[in-house]
């Protein structure tokens, strides 16, 4: 089902997309990671819109470090022992930052999903280049039984109601399973605070204008236990 680095999942003309429009480069704060990233997000958004013939393409998320998830990587970063030699599902991976920040954690293994294909390859072309052993795949998982890991990452996965309604019932079944469930955000709109358990805050710096390149706070959450009872 997944395909880890390597298996040459990859397109000549979709890596030859991300390599001419992003820059690798070392994301801020987590200065061990580098990224292919993007400097105009809606620029981008144009030129997959003409690259893949599709008007209703998908923002290319997977081209910034999002607030969320540069939370979860310095948590993790700090925190090692919370997926060190443990089996780590990255929900909604986007650029992949947190599947291979869990790898550079000591991860046993790492499932990055998101729905967009052009995701799943900057992931791969993200672990790459960071000599991380992820497994990419492009699937929309929130339908399907929680996967047999031990611990989820969800960042950013709250910018959008339709999706937050999916997203949390599907964290909490997982949680309800014994699966530890890691969030990560910013502080948007649709975050079900009541369901969580702060775990740490930093100071983070995303890479898109979208959610203004100032100094925010990349707060990094627990799913509670009794939530599903709820």
């Amino acid at each position: 089902m997944g395909h880890p680095i390597g298996a040459g999942r990859l397109t000549a003309s979709s890596r030859a997309f991300i390599l001419r429009h992003t820059t690798l480069r070392t994301v801020p704060g987590l200065e061990s990671i580098r990224l292919h990233l993007a400097d105009d997000v809606l620029a981008l958004w144009h030129d997959v819109q003409v690259e893949t013939d599709d008007p209703e393409a998908a923002l290319p998320y997977w081209a910034f470090a999002w607030g969320g998830g540069l939370g979860i990587a310095r948590y993790l970063a700090d925190h090692p022992a919370a997926v060190d030699g443990r089996r780590v599902f990255d929900l909604a991976s986007g650029s992949g930052l947190c599947a291979i920040a869990a790898v550079r954690a000591g991860a046993s293994d790492v499932t990055a999903v998101d729905i967009d294909p052009m995701a799943v390859d900057a992931i791969e072309l993200n672990a790459r280049a960071n000599r991380a052993r992820v497994a990419a795949i492009t699937r929309d998982v929130l339908d399907d039984e929680p996967p047999g890991v031990e611990i989820i990452l969800a960042g950013d996965c709250w910018y959008e109601a339709r999706l937050a309604e999916r997203v949390l019932p599907w964290l909490l079944r997982a949680r309800a399973q014994g699966i530890e469930v890691v969030v990560g955000d910013p502080g948007r709109r649709y975050l079900p605070t009541d369901a969580l358990v702060e775990l740490a805050s930093y100071d983070v710096r995303t890479t898109t204008e979208l959610e203004d390149l100032a100094l925010k706070q990349g707060r990094v959450y627990a799913l509670r236990t009794v939530a599903a009872d709820e």
